[in-house]
This record gives structure tokens, C-alpha cells and sequence, in this order.
């Protein structure tokens, strides 16, 4: 019994440490971006808010047209 709590104690050990040492590079990370790229992020979030109102907008009136043609 002794060896079986021996490796639950060894997988959780294991587990906290890569899950630490992934919290830890992906800050790193995080906090290596330079400005340039953050605002062409910025800009293409714009870009792409854009073309999906555009795509919910046609969605919404070929829905509408399918609507009327029903209720004549």
C-alpha cells in the first residue's frame, strides 16, 4: 500500500510542476509583445467586428425574405 500512495503523491507532484512551469512561460509570454503588434491585433479585431455584423446583417434579412414570401 505503501508504493501505491508513493505514486499518487509522485503523479500529483508532477502535475502541480508543469502546471506551474506552464503558468509561468505563458506570462512570459504574454508580456513580450511588442506595441506594433497589439495594434495591427487592434486594428484587425475592427476588421473582422465588421464583416460579421455585415454576414449577421444578411442572415437577418434572407431570414426576413423568407418570412414574407411564407406569409404570402
Amino acid at each position: 500500500m505503501q508504493q501505491h500512495n508513493s505514486v499518487f503523491t509522485r503523479t500529483r507532484l508532477l502535475v502541480g510542476g508543469v502546471s506551474t512551469a506552464a503558468l509561468a512561460f505563458g506570462n512570459a509570454v504574454y508580456a513580450a509583445v511588442p506595441a506594433e503588434a497589439t495594434d495591427a491585433l487592434d486594428t484587425a479585431k475592427g476588421d473582422v467586428n465588421t464583416i460579421g455584423w455585415a454576414v449577421f446583417a444578411v442572415i437577418v434579412a434572407a431570414a426576413a425574405f423568407g418570412y414574407m414570401r411564407r406569409a404570402l
